[in-house]
């Protein structure tokens, strides 16, 4: 199992990233978001990484963050989800709109991908719903705990509770919630980013 890999970006290109290691150049399959956030070639990069073995192929797949990384485990565990296609999905959605989505029920939005169905989105909703928070995946799925997920959930229900729609609500509070401990810290965020 290759959990990260670490060395210098040799190429990128549509849908991949080359990172040279030991000599040896690792083509990484990763989503748009990986590949606009990773270094210019020539640069140092670490990406995590899952390797995907089949009986006609090995291929490894790049992710820039340990969020994105557990977000793709958990859209392949639907049936129905392949690596394609929830690379499309993690390049079609910013990962904080795709939780909200997810978490929200949304399976409109979800079903607007490229390459995903109405029937996949709406069983994507119905198997996850449950395993992800405002806060993103729940510390069971992703292996850690989000220090912050208490005072973002109750950050949830306090701007739910001055009108906005759900979908609203979990987004305001998740993207505001980053390094903030308390809810009303991140209401207040939230509230001033919204100009209220």
């Amino acid at each position: 199992m290759i959990s990260y890999i670490k060395g210098e970006v040799a190429e990128k290109y549509d849908g991949k990233i080359v990172v040279e290691c030991g000599g040896i150049g690792y083509a990484l399959l990763c989503s748009t978001a990986t590949l606009a956030t990773a270094p210019p070639v020539g640069a140092e990069c670490k990406l995590h990484t899952i390797m995907l073995v089949k009986e006609d192929d090995i291929s490894l797949i790049g992710f820039s963050s340990l969020e994105e990384k557990n977000l793709f485990e958990l859209l392949v565990s639907v049936s129905g989800v392949g690596p394609k296609v929830a690379l499309a999905m993690l390049s079609g959605m910013k990962i904080s709109d795709l939780v909200v989505a997810i978490s929200s029920g949304d399976a409109v939005a979800l079903s607007r991908i490229k390459g995903l169905g109405k029937k996949t989105a709406e069983r994507l909703v119905l198997e996850l719903q449950d395993k992800v928070t405002p806060a993103g995946i729940t510390p069971l799925e992703r292996g850690y705990i989000i220090d912050n997920e208490d005072a973002i959930e109750s950050a949830f229900q306090v701007l739910l509770s001055l009108g906005l729609t759900k979908q609203e609500a979990l987004h305001l509070a998740r993207t505001n919630g980053a390094g903030v401990n308390s809810a009303e810290e991140i209401v207040a965020k939230a509230l001033k980013n919204m100009g209220r």
